[in-house]
């Protein structure tokens, strides 16, 4: 037998099958929940509450109902507080107490148990092992229990501690084990999803977020990532983990919008085998796979609003219960939330729960989207094409000039991962290592590409890239002259040209512009 739940009864039941024996118990030392300590008769008389002794078996010949043999872990004194009563104290002080209950004794609570019972002598065992106490063994006997049995009580007691001490070890093997299973078993369903690698670019947009990570990567604070679908907000979550304390443990990825309604508390909590037609095992949830790390909830704003305050529940207190198991568990667990909604203007609206919008904006970090972010479409494009080039097994890829300033000219409505997408598809066609990207489908979907100055015909000479950058130079500073200087605000250059004012700053610092 190496395992508690078989172990314990077991002894106990071994312990009791003699007639004499009245009731044999066995506590356990363990931290309690704040539930068991609601609950506790003695919760009034604990002085630490970090841990107390907990019944885990019990078994007795009951001389009244003879088919009853008190099995039953539940009842007034399932939970003793150290030093308190004649079961505490053996656990606090570590030695044994032998009490002789016929003629009376300020250690009982039950006068009339014992009497009907025919009890007449006690004796507590403290089970220790390598000098630390695991638990109090305690036997109830009809027979008086003399100094006769202390060596044959000592060498049971030390036998059990030493059998205890060896199956929790297995037990927390076992446990270990089975959460790196579940763990590699998630990784493994990771393998082979897109990621956009790493943080690359130049832009002010980028260098801003760059700041924020660094600034609250080494807390705990909750995290929400906003931007437009393809931005890579998971690779911001990858980023903050990675820069934390907690890049020891793993990062988990939960996609709230990929979820059925039903299984949501299973997926988030984890379930008992038997809880419900599917759950043929238990499993770990999210939550507990993520403990000591960090939990990533991407499009947190599709979880169902009648199911956020369970999620708030384990987002302020640190504890869950898997579904059909009343143990809470407690879990350490850093978030960060991802979404392309509006979560403040769905709070406002009743579609989300304020509560628990405040609790995930803790600090906010907003990708801009890669329309905004042009002068760094050249690093993604080169950066991709490595990756490309090493999954189609060919020679590096290269851009040039034309093809970066037709990816610069693109709108980019799917931003970061329709240019990945763009790029392999231009790879995967290209049989002379020449890239040719097919963009004028996508552009009258999006309308997003700039239309062409009416006056400009098919007649009139094509423009060098040399003659396109001057004529840049000289929209922005005439743009710059119409505002003052002024680049920021109502009337200011970069309302005027439409892009946003970081773009232009970070134009201007490329094309080597004066604001003056």
């Amino acid at each position: 037998m190496h395992h508690l739940p078989e172990l314990l009864p077991l002894a106990v039941r071994k312990l009791g099958r003699d007639s004499q024996i009245a009731l044999v118990r066995l506590w356990l030392l363990k931290p309690p929940t704040p539930t068991d300590c609601e609950r506790c008769l003695l919760a009034n008389e604990c002085r630490d509450r970090s841990r107390c002794l907990q019944l885990a078996a019990s078994y007795g010949n009951s001389r009244t109902e003879p088919s009853e043999h008190w099995t039953g872990t539940e009842g007034d004194f399932r939970r003793m507080p150290l030093g308190v009563r004649k079961v505490g104290h053996i656990a606090a002080s570590g030695q044994p107490i032998r009490i002789n209950l016929s003629s009376g004794s300020d250690w009982i609570l039950r006068p009339d148990w014992i009497e009907r019972e025919g009890i007449v002598a006690f004796q507590g065992m403290p089970l220790r092992y390598r000098d630390e106490t695991l638990g109090v063994l305690g036997i109830f006997s009809r027979v008086p229990i003399g100094p006769s049995c202390d060596q044959w009580l000592m060498m049971i007691s030390d036998q059990l501690a030493a059998a205890i001490a060896n199956a929790q070890s297995v037990d927390e093997i076992e446990n270990l084990r089975h959460r790196l299973e579940q763990e590699n078993e998630y990784l493994r369903e990771e393998v082979g999803e897109v990621s956009f690698g790493e943080l690359v670019g130049s832009s002010a947009p980028l260098q801003t977020i760059v700041r924020q990570i660094d600034l609250v990567a080494p807390t705990d604070s909750s995290v929400l990532v906003l931007g437009e679908s393809g931005t890579g907000k998971e690779l911001i979550a990858r980023e903050v983990h990675r820069r934390s304390a907690r890049c020891g443990r793993p990062l988990i990825k939960v996609n709230c919008a990929a979820i059925p309604r039903e299984l949501y508390e299973s997926e988030f909590f984890g379930h008992r085998k038997g809880s419900f037609t599917g759950a043929l095992r238990d499993r770990a949830g999210r939550f507990e796979l993520a403990d000591g790390g960090t939990l990533f909830l991407d499009e947190v704003g599709e979880i169902p609003l009648d199911l956020q305050s369970k999620l708030l529940r384990v987002l302020q207190e640190g504890e869950l219960e898997r579904v059909g198991e009343e143990q809470t568990r407690r879990v350490d667990v850093r978030i960060i939330a991802a979404t392309n909604r509006d979560l403040r203007d769905e709070a406002g609206k009743g579609r989300f729960r304020q509560d628990l919008y405040y609790r995930l904006s803790v600090f906010p970090i907003e990708l801009a989207p890669l329309r905004m972010r042009s002068e760094d479409i050249p690093l993604l494009a080169e950066h991709f094409l490595q990756m490309i080039s090493r999954k189609l097994g060919r020679k590096p890829f290269r851009l040039t000039l034309a093809n970066v300033q037709q990816l610069q000219r693109y709108h980019w409505p799917g931003n970061i991962r329709e240019l990945q997408h763009v790029l392999e598809r231009a790879a995967i066609v290209s049989l002379d290592g020449k890239l040719r990207f097919d963009l004028s489908g996508l552009e009258s979907v999006g309308g997003a590409v700039a239309a062409a100055p009416a006056s400009f015909t098919k007649d009139q000479a094509i423009m060098t890239e040399a003659e396109m950058v001057e004529l840049q130079i000289a929209n922005i500073r005439r743009a710059l002259k119409q505002a003052g200087g002024k680049i920021y605000g109502k009337a200011g250059a970069a309302e005027l040209l439409g892009i946003k004012p970081t773009t232009l700053a970070s134009r201007m610092r490329t094309l080597k512009i004066d604001r003056h």
